[in-house]
């Protein structure tokens, strides 16, 4: 068999993938003990590359990467061509609107600003409620926006809330479920078919095993 190369998003996502698969049978120690090493060899068929989210799917879509780990946001906001294969059952949360405590965000003819790291994704958004909205791009706390009288709302992924919560905000609306997604060149899905298919097949039953004891 071909090496099958995977780039895997750095922080959060990560340790969950590496999880993942070391259950699917493959042996992930070098990525464990990685140090600071970007590419690691992994069972004789695999280099695995880690990088930021956003890299992970220009990697993918420019076929250096052939298959990679990301969550669906990032997919929503890069809006590149790459060819969704799984959803991996981990990473889960969602795309939500959010406001300071006790506002009533859609009242008044005022055009709203809004403050998000998915300058992309919320334009879509209120251009499906045909709602002209001023997007303010921010690389921090997007909490931050309302408080500081920046932004009207902001547009964000919640897990729990308690980050919304804890800033005197709340979840006006909820648009979109969000989870890491296995990702795929289109050229590689043809070049390495069988590698691609026998990693998805791996994955797919360990995930699915996963989700039938919980």
């Amino acid at each position: 068999m071909r090496t099958l190369n995977i780039a895997l998003t750095k922080g959060r996502l990560e340790k969950y993938t590496v999880e993942l698969l070391e259950k699917a049978g493959i042996n992930c120690a070098p990525i464990i003990n990685k140090g600071r090493k970007l590419i690691i060899e992994l069972d004789g068929l695999y280099n695995v590359v880690f990088a930021k989210a956003a890299d992970v799917v220009t990697y993918v879509e420019y076929g250096v990467a052939d298959v990679g780990v990301v969550g669906k946001d990032t997919l929503m906001e890069m809006n590149r061509a790459v060819y969704e294969l799984l959803a991996l059952g981990f990473g889960n949360c969602r795309f939500a609107l959010a406001a300071l405590k006790g506002t009533d965000f859609y009242s008044g003819c005022s055009i709203k600003t809004i403050a998000t790291k998915y300058p992309e994704v919320s334009r879509r958004f209120f251009e499906s409620k045909q709602m002209d909205v001023e997007i303010v791009k921010i690389e921090g706390s997007v909490e931050l926006a309302p408080i500081l009288k920046l932004a009207d709302g902001i547009v964000d992924i919640v897990e729990t809330g308690a980050t919304l919560r804890e800033n005197g905000l709340e979840v006006v609306e909820f648009f979109a479920d969000i989870s890491a997604r296995l990702i795929a060149n289109s050229a590689s899905l043809k070049l390495k078919k069988r590698e691609i298919e026998n990693l998805t097949n791996k994955l797919r039953i360990d995930n699915e095993n996963n989700q039938s004891r919980q």
